[in-house]
């Protein structure tokens, strides 16, 4: 049992794990159905399917640093042994390491904000609380003016 999870609460458990895996897929955490996205970063307001209310997400710049360390954990060690291996040009190094570093941060940031989301759904935070005070949009305070 959740530590958070207090009996005068009658929130059930959500798993975690699933709800993380159908958010990589970019499906709804709660029903696990396509939808979770309407453009490429921008999280559909409610799943077309549920109707789960989805906008609640506040993934911010998580994403962006996971993408960062993974692709760096991937191509620094690749590039390190292809240059103590091989010793190619410079120019082979730029063209190997370049786009696989640009294709694999793009085709990253997706899934893993998905995930993301996914997490924030299981474990009830932000707006995903339905007895945590409501984060819909007009409730939101209105946004200071640039000085």
């Amino acid at each position: 049992m959740n530590a958070e999870w207090t009996s005068a609460s009658s929130r059930p458990p959500r798993p975690i794990l699933p709800a993380m895996l159908r958010g990589l897929a970019g499906c709804c955490p709660a029903c696990g159905k396509r939808g979770l996205f309407r453009k490429f970063l921008k999280v559909s307001d409610h799943c077309p399917n549920c109707n789960e209310a989805l906008h609640h997400q506040r993934a911010d710049d998580a994403p962006a640093y996971f993408v960062i360390v993974i692709v760096g954990h991937l191509v620094v060690p690749l590039a390190l042994s292809v240059e103590l291996a091989l010793a190619p040009a410079y120019w082979v190094h730029m063209l190997l390491w370049g786009p696989m570093t640009v294709g694999l941060s793009l085709g990253l940031l997706s899934p893993i904000k998905g995930s993301i989301v996914g997490l924030q759904w299981a474990n009830y935070m932000h707006g995903f609380d339905p007895d945590g005070p409501g984060m819909e949009p007009d409730a939101l305070p209105p946004a200071r003016p640039a000085s």
